[in-house]
């Protein structure tokens, strides 16, 4: 492990909160500019990376070892949240089901139902998650969310068990 990797904890923290706001800037790029429709695992994803910047945010502003590793570790958590949401996004890509069980998209399921139904229908999956609408160097946007977010808790496990070496 690189020694500024371990030595510099809060700016390590600092540089995955930023990466965050850089892949929801890009996400907010390709729906506004480019024209694509995120579909509810996407938003999911999306509030995943929310939570990690957040978190990470607010462990690299911390002075004390311990607000590092609470915020560090909810950041860790909220990634792996996000992993397993773009892993099964890619899974239904990749062996879409006979019958689309989608249906509808974030706004129509808000506008249609009461907020109270919306929002377990929103972490189901709705929309049509299992589209490909946008891929680079043939890995779709769910392949690349999940690669983000591997490294990202990757990142965060290794900043976890340098801080427990430096401890020992």
């Amino acid at each position: 492990m690189p020694y500024w990797f371990a030595s510099a904890p809060r700016r390590v923290l600092a540089a995955v909160s930023l990466a965050c706001i850089g892949l929801l800037a890009f996400g907010l790029y390709l729906q506004h500019v480019v024209g694509l429709e995120p579909c509810p695992m996407c938003i999911v994803q999306r509030y995943a990376l929310v939570l990690v910047a957040v978190f990470a945010g607010l462990a690299s502003a911390g002075t004390g070892k311990g607000w590092r590793g609470i915020f560090g570790a909810l950041a860790g958590l909220s990634a792996l949240g996000g992993a397993f949401v773009a892993a099964r996004q890619s899974f239904l890509q990749w062996y879409p089901p006979e019958f689309p069980s989608c249906g509808r998209d974030l706004y129509g399921m808000i506008e249609t139902f009461p907020l109270k139904r919306a929002i377990p229908m929103i972490f189901r999956g709705g929309g049509d998650c299992t589209q490909v609408d946008w891929t680079f160097l043939g890995l779709s946007i769910a392949n690349w969310s999940f690669v983000c977010f591997a490294l990202i808790a990757v990142a965060l496990a290794a900043l976890a068990v340098s801080a427990r070496r430096v401890r020992a």
